[in-house]
C-alpha cells in the first residue's frame, strides 16, 4: 500500500517503521529535524510538510496514518487532509485524543470525501517497537477491513468496535483503569509499609495473589528496584486523565477515582516527578505517610 504517515515519535516511529518492514511503500510528515534522522537510522523516509510527502507518493488516493499528541495536531492533520492537492483515500489515527476533537475530525473528513478510522493503540512504546500493541478501531466498517493488514503489523491483537467514536471511548476506558491501578498500587504499598511490611515483600503478596493483574506484574519488574524510568510520563497520564474526566462530563457520568487520580497526577508533577513513569503516584503516597 502507498501510505503517508503523520508523527515519527516514540510511537509513530516503531509503527512506520514495521509497515516499511511490511513492503510498503510510506513517507513520514515530521516536522523536528532530530526526529527525522532518527528515522533515516530506522529505514524510514520523512519530510517535514504534508506537501512532500504527498508529491513522493507514487499512485492514486494514498491512505493516511498518524500519531499524534493532542488535539490541535489531530485537527491540524485533519484540516491538511481536506485542503491537500492530492486527496488520500482513508485516514487511519492511532492518537488518544477527546471525543469531541475527534468528531470534529470526522466532519472534516466527510467534507473530503475521505474515510476515517480511529484505530487508538493500546501499549507503549516498548510494545510498539516489539509489534505487540492491540488496535482498538471505529468508523467504516469496509475501510477497516481494507486496513486489517496493516493493523497486523502493530500487532496481533485488534478489535473493531463501530462505525463512529466507540473505539477513542474503549480507549479511555482502558486508561481510566490504567490510572487508577497505579492509584491503588500507591495507597496500599504507602500502607503496607507503614505497617511494617518490606517493600520486597509487599511486591510479593501482590504479585502472588489474585491481584497479580498483568500490568501489575509488568510495573512490577521495575517498581521493585524503585526503578521510575518513564514507559509513559506523570505528564502523559495528566494529559490522558484531562480526556477522560472530559468523557465523564460530555456523556453525564461521575468520574470521582479519575478525579482523585488526576490529583495525585498534579501533586507528582509539583513535587518534580513530571517526566517520570506516571507509577511515579507511588512517591506522592509516600511523601504524605512520611515514607520519604
Amino acid at each position: 500500500m502507498k501510505l503517508v504517515f503523520f508523527g515519527l515519535g516514540k510511537m509513530g516511529l516503531p509503527m512506520a517503521a514495521h509497515l516499511v518492514r511490511a513492503g510498503h511503500s510510506l513517507v513520514g510528515v515530521e516536522p523536528d529535524a532530530q526526529r527525522r534522522e532518527r528515522a533515516a537510522r530506522e529505514d524510514v523516509q520523512a519530510v517535514a510538510t504534508f506537501a512532500e510527502a504527498i508529491g513522493l507518493v507514487a499512485g492514486n488516493e494514498p491512505i493516511a496514518c498518524s500519531s499524534l499528541p493532542d488535539d490541535a495536531a489531530l485537527l491540524a492533520v485533519a484540516r491538511a487532509l481536506r485542503a491537500g492537492t492530492r486527496p488520500v483515500s482513508t485516514w487511519i489515527d492511532t492518537s488518544t485524543v477527546s471525543l469531541e476533537a475527534s468528531a470534529a475530525a470526522a466532519a472534516l473528513c466527510t467534507e473530503a470525501h475521505i474515510e476515517y478510522l480511529r484505530a487508538p493503540v493500546s501499549g507503549n512504546a516498548v510494545m510498539a517497537v516489539n509489534a505487540q500493541l492491540t488496535v482498538l478501531a471505529s468508523g467504516p466498517q469496509a475501510a477497516y477491513a481494507r486496513c486489517e493488514a496493516l493493523f497486523a503489523c502493530w500487532g496481533p491483537k485488534r478489535l473493531y468496535l463501530g462505525t463512529a467514536e466507540q473505539a477513542r471511548t474503549m480507549k479511555l476506558v482502558l486508561n481510566l483503569m490504567i490510572a487508577v491501578t497505579s492509584g491503588m498500587l500507591a495507597e496500599a504499598l504507602a500502607l503496607g509499609q507503614r505497617g511494617g511490611l518490606s517493600w520486597n515483600d509487599l511486591w510479593d503478596g501482590i504479585v502472588e495473589s489474585a491481584l497479580g493483574a498483568p500490568i501489575v506484574k509488568a510495573k512490577a519488574l521495575a517498581l521493585r528496584a524503585r526503578d521510575y524510568t518513564p514507559t509513559f510520563t506523570v505528564q502523559q497520564m495528566r494529559k490522558d486523565l484531562g480526556l477522560i474526566l472530559g468523557a465523564g462530563e460530555q456523556l453525564g457520568v461521575a468520574l470521582p477515582l479519575a478525579a482523585l487520580v488526576q490529583k495525585a497526577m498534579v501533586a507528582a508533577a509539583e513535587q518534580g516527578d513530571v517526566e517520570l513513569d506516571y507509577a511515579a503516584v507511588i512517591r506522592v503516597a509516600e511523601r504524605a505517610a512520611g515514607l520519604l
